[in-house]
């Protein structure tokens, strides 16, 4: 979530970890998918769904694939966040956890996102109303059907693909070896999280400019909503360092806003937070069989550890556990997801353990 306000906050702070320079680099492509049924009923003559590749797929003796791993992003980000010092320089590199030299790394654009098919490019407010389920569907078809993946070591995502990873176990329990979700809950969206979603959906449909969507200039209420996507990004003890004054504080705010501006887009914006309303494992969760590890961090202000939902609900997974990272000077609120350097210990406790001979 919020992943265009994350990266203006991170500039600010430096991650041990590769340069970027002398990182692994990606090879990109697109995959189509012709007639594209989405849950609604709706279809798409063409789904195109962009990826991000690291290194090259293993098999083992009977040709299941040994090495690949799914990568999902947050709401309004793309497979491009996690190519960062803070990540990519954390995990991908000779030696580290996730070496692209050894696993098959693949960072999808989730539909609605990044150079994958979304309204902007065209449709408007008559691109097919896409939910979670449409977008583990699609990735689902970009695995076993383009890459010819047919298992995955690990699958992991953050805040939006957080919540999909949780998906992913129920819908393909025998897919993965792991399972790591991060800040995320595996219940639907209610309390406070669907309010604050609300308030940007309804912002941008009861905006007279946004017109139906069929808008010639952004409509204001887009500014509304990335100052909402700015608000709800890091925690309060960080903002209040970096904005000790009023001044300060209106000028990180404008500074902010005025970056995500010139992307953003208020049919996708819609579109986007708008999807989340099938997310629902609840009902599923005992369907899981791969060891998973779920993290979130005590200061987000999304997934907070006081509403107790992860806690209860990761019981229910069979042989699961959690992990709330104490609030620290490297968290980062609910953007604590990208920083890796503070949840990688469990990345390699989840590894190790389902570490095949």
């Amino acid at each position: 979530m919020v992943h265009r306000q994350l990266l203006i906050l991170f500039a600010a702070f430096c991650f041990s970890g590769t340069a970027l320079a002398d990182a692994p680099q990606a090879v990109e492509h697109d995959a189509v998918f012709k007639d594209f049924r989405f849950a609604s009923g709706e279809t798409l003559p063409e789904l195109r769904i962009h990826y991000r590749t690291f290194g090259t797929p293993q098999r083992d003796a009977g040709g299941k694939v040994s090495n690949a791993v799914l990568i999902l992003h947050g709401t309004g980000g793309s497979g491009a966040q996690f190519i960062r010092p803070e990540f990519s320089g954390e995990l991908f590199g000779a030696g580290q956890l996730l070496d692209a030299s050894r696993y098959f790394l693949i960072l999808p654009d989730g539909i609605g996102h990044g150079n994958s098919s979304k309204p902007s490019d065209g449709l408007r407010s008559k691109f097919p109303h896409y939910g979670y389920r449409d977008m583990v569907e699609a990735q689902y078809k970009l695995l076993t059907e383009t890459l010819g993946v047919n298992h995955l070591r690990l699958v992991m995502g953050t805040s939006m693909g957080g919540m999909q990873t949780w998906m992913w176990g129920e819908q393909h329990p025998e897919f993965m070896d792991a399972l790591m979700p991060l800040a995320s809950v595996p219940s639907q969206i209610s309390g406070r999280n669907r309010v604050w979603r609300r308030i940007i959906i309804d912002a941008i449909r009861n905006d007279p400019q946004w017109q139906g969507g069929n808008y010639t200039v952004q409509p204001p209420s887009l500014r509304t909503t990335e100052q909402m996507l700015f608000f709800m990004s890091s925690n309060a003890v960080l903002r209040q360092q970096q904005m000790p004054d009023l001044a300060q504080a209106d000028a990180a705010l404008d500074a902010a806003v005025a970056i995500s501006m010139k992307t953003a887009d208020a049919n996708d914006t819609l579109y986007f937070m708008d999807a989340s309303r099938d997310y629902d494992p609840g009902p599923l969760l005992e369907k899981i069989r791969a060891p998973l590890i779920a993290v979130n961090s005590a200061d987000d202000l999304i997934n907070p550890p006081e509403i107790g939902v992860l806690e209860r609900e990761v019981k229910r997974v069979p042989g699961a556990r959690m992990v709330m990272v104490k609030q620290s000077e490297v968290t980062r609120g609910h953007g604590t997801h990208t920083v890796a350097i503070v949840w990688k210990p469990w990345l390699r406790q989840l590894l190790t353990s389902t570490q095949r001979d």
